[in-house]
């Protein structure tokens, strides 16, 4: 029986280090395959973008200036594309409203609640392509992604059952797992976006970590004996 590793790993999805590292967890998946599970949760670094940019970056030009920096940073990383209008032409007010919206899906598709006929999108869950989608309609399109019309219509593209979601985010679930969500990133005492939790919380790495160190992990431990004593 092949030996499964957990990986968690957390991020905002206003995060353009998040948007970047997409490649590094497809990369995961394609090679390792059934060996590695990834587990998403969300974590609030852009919770209230007016404090962090407008009032955080003020000296620094405020939200115009934070736009040159993403653009500066997406320069070295070819494999994305950053909307010239990146935080100029929609200033979303916070990440929370599309990570709430997410974890309704999420748990729709954890639950199977989701149509299997629905299928997965280019090897992704429906979660992942919907996760991605997201992050595209922000840095790729700059919409205003704390827009519940802007979410609602990534939702008809994907043909989710709208009411379904509704009915999560009406009742209190969708809030519930994100608020989970912030309950394990204190436990594990997570810095920011994003973050990647592998053994239990014993390895964490965080912020712009290239694929081959993740990789290392990985395979760490997927070729560590468990009943190697170990060095500690």
């Amino acid at each position: 029986m092949k030996k499964t590793i957990k990986l968690s790993y957390f991020s905002d999805v206003l995060c353009f280090w998040a948007y970047a590292a997409q490649i590094s967890l497809d990369e995961l998946k394609m090679k390792f395959g059934e060996e590695i599970k990834i587990d998403y949760h969300f974590i609030s670094v852009f919770g209230n973008t007016e404090h962090r940019i407008g009032k955080g970056w003020q000296d620094r030009g405020g939200y115009k200036g934070f736009s040159k920096h993403i653009i500066k940073a997406a320069r070295t990383f070819p494999h994305v594309y950053v909307n010239p209008d990146i935080w100029k032409l929609s200033l979303p007010k916070t990440s929370a409203s599309s990570h709430c919206f997410l974890k309704a899906i999420q748990l729709l598709e954890q639950n199977d609640l989701i149509s299997s006929s629905i299928g997965t999108v280019d090897g992704k869950s429906i979660f992942e392509e919907s996760l991605w989608r997201v992050r595209c309609a922000f840095f790729e399109e700059a919409l205003d992604i704390s827009e519940l019309s802007v979410l609602k219509n990534i939702v008809e593209d994907l043909q989710l059952p709208m009411a379904d979601i509704e009915k999560l985010l009406n009742n209190g679930s969708a809030l519930a797992a994100l608020m989970s969500d912030m309950e394990k990133k204190e436990s594990l005492k997570l810095e920011g976006s994003p973050s990647y939790v592998l053994n239990d919380g014993r390895q964490k790495l965080y912020g712009n970590v290239g694929y081959r160190v993740i990789e290392a992990n990985v395979i760490e431990l997927l070729e560590n004996d468990e009943n190697r004593s170990s060095w500690c």
